[in-house]
Formats: structure tokens, C-alpha cells, sequence
């Protein structure tokens, strides 16, 4: 597989590539009018990305004369290493960056709705503060604290699976903290106050902390082997590594039973984390279904 080819084009081209494989490799076929229509190209331009990708990838497709379309062969082997998140997104959102259109991959999939969302004016005060390191000047309200306001210097999102968060330095409590960014009332740029050392996120030792977590079947489910199979186990668990400052929301998320003796009881417990003193120190394991903290720690939460 000649990768330099692919390594020597230029990002329109390699996306426009790339889509050609996906068709191929999850619908079967790819048709010049494809290209045309989800990139805005000519005939004779498809044509050549096209001829390009059999050049970089010719064992992949064939074409059929008859009805002008290319077909995937019994040989294809992907020239793009997708992630399986990517194309499970593409199925179902569509490709690209290109504006919403309405153009989606054409395969019917039923996605779980969010319940929250969050606005997007707001969101893009907290994006272009983290690309342009500028602290923000917020409204929030805090489910304990009710509203207040604060200055914070945003540096990453986090997405909980139920709500996005935003990680930040608090300049109230002089903490890193996770604010959701539903309950940011207003938000405004304060480039007039440049970040401390001590602000920047290399700090924060909860998000560079990493955390190995071992998970297994639940000893109370039956069949573990099918449990194997749907996370794709090896050896008989699975080995994650994790920020500490998004472990619990994960484990949350995933229903694992979390407890020391993987007491938790339901259908929705297929995992059990093996050993619970590997959250040891991890600030918001509280959130992990079943865990509690070993007794003599005090690892408060720093979420809002």
C-alpha cells in the first residue's frame, strides 16, 4: 500500500479520498455523482479522484461499464485507518465540516437524543478562550451556590455523555473545576487579565494524571462470554486508561459497578472494575456507581 502517495496530497483531496472508501467499504459502490454532489465538484474532476484512489488502492474496487458505478472487491484492504467512531458517526451525522445542508450519509440510524444542549453563542466564548488562552468573566449557577460570578481560564472540553462540561482554573476558589456549560449564564472575554503560571492546565494534576482501570464481567451477570465479545475483551478484561478529571463521569456513563465487592444488582451492570483502590485519589470517583472512598481519604469533588 503506497501511504506516501496519501501523505503527499493536500487535506481536500485526502478527505475527498477518504469518502470514496467509505462507500465503497459500507455501502459497496461509490458513483462519480457522489463525489459531485457531497464536495460541489465537476464530472472531470471526480474522475480523477477516482483513478487516483484505484492507483493508491487498486486491489479495492472495479469498475462496472454497464452502470458506470465502481464496486468494492473481495480484496479490500481500508488505506485509511478510520476509527470506529468516526465512521459510526459518519453512518449517521454525516462527513466532513462542510455546513449543514441536510446531506447525511444516506443510511438510516436512530440516535439517543441529549436532553441538554448547549447554546451555542456561549460555547463559542468558551472555544475561542481556550484557542486564545484568555480567561473569562462568567454568570454561573451552581446547583449548591446558586448563582455567582467568577473568573475562570477555560482550557478543554469534556463531554460526560450527558452534559458538556468545560475544564478550567477557577480564579474564585483557586481550584481546577468543571463547569457545565448549560449553566453559564453570560460569558465575556478578559484578555486585560493574562494567565499565572500556576493557571495553565499542566497544573491541573487531576487532568494529567492518568488512571489504569482493569474492567471485567459482573460476577452477577450470566454469560460472561458475550460480555467478551461486546467489549471486545482480552484475556478476559478490559485495560483503560483515563484522565483522572473524566474517570468518573466514564464509569458513570459505562454502569459499572464500581463497588469493592460488585454488590450493585440490575441488568445494566455488565461491568465490574476490578480493583476500586485504582480511583484512589481520583476527585470525582464519587460519581462511579458503587464506589465509595477508603476510609482516612478525603478527596472532595471539584465539580460545579
Amino acid at each position: 500500500m503506497p501511504t506516501s502517495l496519501l501523505t503527499d496530497l493536500g487535506h481536500a483531496q485526502r478527505d475527498r479520498l477518504a469518502y470514496i472508501e467509505l462507500r465503497l467499504w459500507f455501502f459497496g459502490s461509490v458513483r462519480r455523482r457522489d463525489l459531485a454532489a457531497r464536495y460541489g465538484v465537476q464530472t472531470a474532476a471526480a474522475t480523477r479522484d477516482l483513478k487516483l484512489y484505484q492507483d493508491i488502492a487498486p486491489a479495492n474496487m472495479q469498475y462496472d461499464r454497464s452502470s458506470k458505478v465502481y464496486t468494492v472487491t473481495n480484496n479490500f484492504t481500508p488505506a485509511f485507518n478510520f476509527s470506529p467512531a468516526r465512521v459510526l458517526t459518519w453512518l449517521s451525522e454525516g462527513f466532513g465540516d462542510s455546513a449543514p445542508v441536510g446531506m447525511n450519509s444516506g443510511l438510516s440510524c436512530s440516535l439517543p437524543q441529549r436532553l441538554t444542549q448547549p447554546n451555542l453563542d456561549t460555547l463559542a466564548q468558551v472555544t475561542r478562550a481556550i484557542s486564545q488562552k484568555c480567561p473569562l468573566k462568567i454568570a454561573y449557577h451552581s446547583i449548591q451556590n446558586g448563582r455567582s460570578e467568577r473568573e475562570i481560564v477555560p482550557f478543554a472540553l469534556l463531554d460526560t455523555g450527558l452534559r458538556w462540561h468545560v475544564r478550567a482554573y477557577d480564579r474564585k476558589t483557586a481550584e481546577f473545576r468543571d463547569f457545565v456549560i448549560t449553566r453559564i449564564e453570560t460569558a465575556q472575554p478578559v484578555p486585560e487579565s493574562p494567565l499565572q503560571e500556576h493557571e495553565h492546565p499542566e497544573h491541573d494534576i487531576q487532568w494529567t494524571r492518568i488512571v489504569e482501570l482493569e474492567l471485567v464481567p459482573h460476577p452477577d451477570q450470566p454469560r460472561p462470554e458475550i460480555t467478551h465479545m461486546d467489549y471486545g475483551m482480552v484475556n478476559g478484561s478490559l485495560r483503560l486508561q483515563l484522565r483522572a478529571a473524566t474517570a468518573g463521569y466514564s464509569l458513570r456513563k459505562w454502569s459499572v459497578d464500581c463497588s469493592p465487592d460488585h454488590s450493585l444488582r440490575g441488568s445494566e451492570y455488565r461491568l465490574w472494575l476490578k480493583d476500586h483502590l485504582a480511583l484512589y485519589g481520583v476527585k470525582n470517583a464519587l460519581l462511579a456507581p458503587g464506589y465509595t472512598e477508603p476510609k482516612n481519604s478525603s478527596s472532595g469533588a471539584t465539580y460545579a
